[in-house]
């Protein structure tokens, strides 16, 4: 036998014993690199690592209660909400970047989630359309800016309602009320917020889940990104052993990567509420109009069936406190 026929024989062997082997061999399971070990490729742009400076928070009593509402579909006549309806849409500040809350569909190219419907309802009310809305990108750092400086009418981005950012901005009443946890991939020896100790973290720039990861475990490294896709490439490639944020964001990493886990029990509420500018009363109770009539007529359960359903079934919509 010739050495090109030998070698012929030997590649067709191997290529029967690979088919044999794909056939009954189960995928290897996912295993997590040792953590004193981090990948040495280049972090995503914007992401830093950060020395943690737990503060403590700001009190200003219940910062959950907000104005009480216009009836939806039937705001009154006023500068500000005049200025949206001459305008004949409503700009609304959210991201691309959080899978289930607000993300550009592949396939479509259409902005999408739990946010992007909520957002559609307010348009539906003040405008007599869901879709007389435009949509600006934000970064987590961006959010109040944009409102202070005029960019955005409301911002729709899993923003918490908090006693510091009241001290800023304006916000409707609840509309989600999400938990802090931890995601990591599977195999990983993290089941709560003791074993980050010593771990390197990711969370969102500007997010109240660094706030409360610097208080909850001050000996964690944290790394901080504009975008959470930016925390799941750092997940993916070992540069990070976790990321720390609302069970909806993480939920909506989980499902782009099968290795994903969700663990540990809440650190804490995130109460997501609509912000507005300072001063914009009027605006404030359009939008919580809108809110009370989609706790009513049964289109917060809709919305939550269609993004967030893997979360459990529907707890209901948080109830409204109003101060006034």
């Amino acid at each position: 036998m010739t050495v090109s026929s030998t070698l012929a024989a030997a590649v067709t062997a191997l290529g029967v014993a690979a088919a044999v082997t794909g056939c009954t061999a189960a995928p290897e399971p996912y295993t997590v690199p040792p953590t004193e070990t981090y990948s040495l490729a280049p972090l995503p742009q914007g992401a830093t690592v950060v020395s943690a400076s737990p503060t403590p928070p700001v009190e200003c009593g219940d910062p959950t209660a907000s104005l009480r509402p216009f009836p939806a579909g039937q705001a009154p006549d006023s500068a500000a909400l005049d200025a949206i309806r001459d305008r004949g849409r409503l700009i609304v500040g959210l991201d691309t970047g959080s899978n289930l809350m607000s993300f550009r569909n592949p396939t479509t190219g259409e902005i999408e989630g739990f946010d992007v419907d909520v957002a559609r309802e307010i348009a539906r009310d003040l405008l007599g359309s869901p879709d007389k809305v435009e949509f600006r990108v934000l970064t987590y750092n961006e959010r109040e800016q944009a409102l202070e400086d005029a960019k955005v009418d409301i911002v729709a981005k899993t923003m918490a309602i908090t006693c510091e950012r009241q001290q800023r901005i304006d916000f409707s009443t609840v509309y989600y009320d999400a938990q802090q946890r931890i995601l990591v991939m599977s195999g990983s020896p993290i089941s709560g917020v003791a074993d980050l100790a010593g771990r390197r973290v990711c969370v969102g720039e500007g997010t109240t889940s660094l706030d409360r990861l610097e208080n909850k475990q001050p000996d964690a490294v944290i790394v901080t990104a504009p975008m959470w896709s930016d925390c799941l490439v750092m997940l993916q490639q070992n540069q990070v052993d976790a990321i720390s944020t609302d069970d909806t964001l993480l939920l909506g990493l989980a499902t782009q990567d099968p290795h994903a886990r969700l663990v540990g029990p809440s650190m804490g509420d995130e109460r997501y509420g609509i912000g507005v500018a300072e001063g914009n009363d009027d605006l404030v109770r359009a939008v919580n109009g809108t809110l009370e009539r989609i706790r009513r007529d049964g289109t917060w359960d809709r919305i939550y069936d269609r993004w967030l359903s893997e979360l459990g079934p529907p707890p209901g919509p948080p109830p409204a406190t109003y101060r006034d």
